[in-house]
């Protein structure tokens, strides 16, 4: 039987730091939520708004996937790999942190401020040679239909990660009805709203709102508005 859970955009947790604006699907920092720690393999979503020429400074991660999709404005990011890199909107960057790597992440505009989406998945291999990723989005893929933007393979469309979790994105009419066929066995969907309108398995969701669902093979989908803009996360229930 298809299960799901409804997480309304002003249920989320938050924080002010005055330079920085955070909004928490899951339990994350000080924000903690028994009932919101994780949906399956996605660990944290946190829709985050930094202030001009402020940002994250040097900081560890391990054993987690970490992707980054800015929505407005640019990051950069400077990381142990040696790597130094801005990601604007319209692009995706993926670090696999493994057996350990620090970086920061700072708005390097003065003018301009800057609006991501941060997302933790569990890996399903411990201990992996830390790695950076980065593309462009194709926004002409993403009109009106589910375009894939990760994966765990190298070689297929989008960025990859060490997990069993498909991501796609679309920007979509009002009116487009489209079925989302799940990508493995075992897997549900984490549906984001990022603006706009829509409706999911009959359950209507506005802008931030988030919607898993579980149990099935596909979900349903219309797009409510003319300006709807979806982040589909295909992941495993089950995590070791």
């Amino acid at each position: 039987m298809t299960q799901s859970i409804l997480h309304k955009a002003a249920t989320r947790g938050s924080a002010d730091h005055g330079w920085l604006k955070s909004n928490f699907t899951f339990s994350f920092a000080e924000y903690y939520n028994p009932e919101k720690i994780h949906f399956g393999a996605l660990r944290v979503l946190n829709d985050d708004n930094i202030a001009e020429g402020r940002g994250f400074g040097t900081h560890p991660h391990d054993n987690m996937e970490i992707i980054t999709i800015p929505l407005e404005g640019a990051v950069a990011h400077k990381d142990s790999m040696g790597t130094e890199e801005v990601v604007r909107a319209g692009e995706i960057q993926v670090m696999s942190a493994g057996t350990g790597v620090s970086h920061s992440e700072y708005n390097p505009s003065e003018t301009d401020p800057l609006s991501l989406l941060q997302i933790w998945v569990f890996q399903n291999k411990k201990n992996v040679t830390p790695r950076y990723g980065q593309m462009n989005l194709d926004e002409k893929a993403m009109h009106n239909q589910f375009a894939q933007i990760l994966s765990p393979n190298a070689d297929d469309a989008g960025v990859w990660i060490n997990q069993d979790a498909w991501f796609s994105m679309g920007n979509f009419d009002k009116d487009v009805a489209q079925t989302y066929n799940i990508k493995k066995a075992g897997n549900g969907v984490y549906a984001f709203v990022i603006s706009g309108s829509v409706t999911i398995n009959d359950q209507k969701l506005d802008k931030r709102d988030g919607f898993g669902i579980w149990n099935t093979d596909h979900i349903e989908f219309t797009s409510n508005s003319a300006d709807a803009k979806v982040l589909l996360m295909d992941v495993p229930m089950q995590i070791d």
